[in-house]
């Protein structure tokens, strides 16, 4: 069986679908037959993926705006989207934020930011999809919960401490849901992006760490979010008794 094969009949959920890794993915699950919600706070974004997927895909396309750092409005959209899509088999908790500076002199606005986007949304957006996913795996079906962690929950980068801790929290989170939900047939695993082209980061307050950010994305012959996107494919379509549990992504020149 092939991975397009693999993705078709699935229904998936993708956050932070309005750019980057969040559209890439979206786009690669929707091209292999899956049906996908995608989930964001950029309305306009969201209505122009979703014609997009719906004039080249082969599944239902359901574009839901929500806030992730928002418990209740979360539960409203997996409430709407299992409404139109029925029960969710494939997780991508893709949102986050990522906002660099010195830590004496950060904006400590931006910390709660990242904590809020990339931990706090990402919970909340595991917890209202994972009856879904425990029900889809004891019908002995594929049942994914993808985290997109980065390779900085477990390196060092100077001036990204906040953003690092954030992301290492996921990494452990993700170990020890898969051990809870794993033994129960969900396979819970996290991605890790290195250096990437996307628009991560733009929006940070610190002149300095953009052009830091840029020059790192000009020098390593980054990857791009269609890489990430196949990774994630690539890891769902393992076969049913096997988790990709750990993927770290990188360019070659990052090393």
């Amino acid at each position: 069986m092939t991975h397009t094969q693999n993705l078709i009949d699935r229904t998936a959920v993708v956050t932070g679908a309005t750019s980057g890794i969040g559209a890439a993915t979206a786009r690669r699950l929707a091209a292999g037959g899956a049906s996908v919600a995608l989930l964001g706070r950029r309305e306009d974004r969201l209505k122009t993926l979703a014609d997009e997927l719906r004039r080249t895909g082969t599944g239902a396309v359901l574009p839901v705006t929500v806030d992730l750092t928002d418990a209740g409005a979360v539960t409203e959209a997996a409430t709407a989207v299992t409404g139109a899509l029925g029960t969710v088999d494939l997780v991508v908790a893709n949102a986050g934020a990522m906002l660099g500076a010195p830590f004496e002199r950060a904006e400590t606005a931006e910390w709660d930011r990242m904590i809020d986007v990339n931990l706090r949304g990402l919970l909340h957006t595991s917890r209202a999809f994972t009856d879904g996913l425990l029900a889809t795996a004891a019908r002995g079906r594929p049942a994914d919960l993808v985290h997109v962690g980065s390779v900085g929950g477990h390196l060092l980068f100077p001036d990204w401490s906040v953003y690092c801790a954030t992301k290492a929290a996921v990494a452990h989170l993700t170990r020890n849901l898969r051990a809870e939900l794993g033994p129960r047939g969900v396979r819970v695993k996290n991605i890790e992006p290195g250096v990437t082209t996307t628009e991560l980061g733009a929006d940070m307050l610190d002149a300095g760490m953009r052009e830091t950010l840029d020059r790192m994305r000009t020098g390593l012959d980054p990857l791009a979010a269609e890489d990430i996107a196949e990774a994630v494919a690539f890891a769902v379509c393992a076969p049913l008794h096997v988790n990709v549990a750990e993927m770290v992504v990188v360019p070659v020149r990052q090393g």
